[in-house]
């Protein structure tokens, strides 16, 4: 095929590891060899190709950095040197945030996705606010929610999945068989064997599980799923600079804002940077963090967001102002 123009990107994908975006790139119907011109101020790397009709520029943090920040400047330049980009989509791993009290059932391996509830727009930062008397925290600040044309997009395959299963699984089947050393390097499916939550059962104040908390070692009795298809979770994701690796850190956020999961970089592009946020579950945000489901997360991530991709046509896409536009 011609060699593309900048302008000739609509959609653009941040990721966060390499990892993540390596699944991303898997994801593609078709990968672009010919990278565009690059503003000589834009230090990111990036990957083009096409998903479901749509020209895609994916993009990764620098090694050895996260957090807001980060995120927002990925994002800053990829909107710059890509000038015709609609809207983005935050694709990678988060931790799960289990709530079996209300039937919230989040298993290792299923994936979040970020969607309006009540007076948020998807996504909580967590960590910005200030501290009251008697220790009470109160958090500040509002992020925007995603745009129409992918809220749109959700509400259509939430639909499809009433009528027939997700096909995120037959897309990592397909990644697998076409990259056959992605799946040894970590990127199938680990068993559920290897899915173990532990319950927390202490009680604790706001301070308390800023700090001094710890993660119970009971582990919760949960039913054996039927299939290995990942389970799909809308609501809230918290958003904040910290690595959370404590289980009342984790309940805590749960009860205070109904967050399904943590992660570290969406609330610095929500308002800069007009995208939805997919995250895979890797682990349950407590000190029994490993790396074991963090590459089959991150596939179940791209996945779900290559499916998403479905659901939006070329068309739609081009009618929306480009992001340059929206942010003024």
């Amino acid at each position: 095929m011609p060699s593309l123009s900048n302008e000739d990107y609509h959609v653009g994908i941040i990721c966060a590891l390499d990892s993540e975006m390596a699944a991303v790139e898997a994801m593609l119907d078709e990968e672009h060899n010919d990278m565009p011109l690059q503003d000589v101020q834009d230090h990111n790397a990036y990957s083009v190709g096409r998903m479901h009709g749509h020209n895609v520029v994916i993009a990764c943090l620098p090694a050895g950095v996260d957090g807001l920040v980060a995120a927002a400047t990925v994002a800053s330049n990829m909107s710059r040197t890509f000038g015709q980009l609609r809207f983005g989509l935050l694709v990678g791993i988060g931790g799960g945030v289990p709530d079996l009290e209300r039937g919230i059932d989040i298993r290792l391996g299923d994936i979040v996705v970020s969607q309006p509830t009540g007076t948020t727009g998807g996504v909580v930062q967590y960590d910005k606010g200030k501290n009251k008397a008697g220790g009470e925290w109160e958090r500040k600040g509002t992020l925007n929610a995603p745009p129409k044309v992918l809220l749109t997009a959700l509400q259509k395959l939430k639909a499809r999945h009433l009528r027939r299963n997700s096909e995120v699984s037959s897309l990592i089947a397909e990644m697998l068989q076409r990259y056959p050393r992605m799946a040894r390097n970590g990127y199938a499916f680990p068993g559920q064997d290897h899915d173990c939550l532990k319950h927390n059962t202490r009680d604790y104040a706001h301070g308390e599980a800023a700090s001094n908390a710890c993660d119970d070692c009971e582990t919760v009795p949960r039913p054996v799923r039927e299939t290995s298809d990942p389970h799909i979770h809308y609501g809230i994701i918290a958003s904040g600079n910290q690595v959370i690796k404590n289980a009342a850190v984790r309940d805590y956020l749960r009860q205070d804002c109904g967050a399904l999961c943590v992660e570290m970089e969406a609330a610095g592009l929500m308002n800069e940077f007009p995208c939805l946020v997919i995250r895979g579950v890797c682990d349950y945000a407590d000190s029994h963090k490993n790396d074991t489901w963090h590459r089959y997360a991150a596939a179940t991530a791209a996945a779900y967001a290559k499916e998403l991709m479905s659901c939006v046509s070329v068309d739609q896409t081009l009618h929306e102002r480009p992001v340059q536009e929206v942010l003024g």
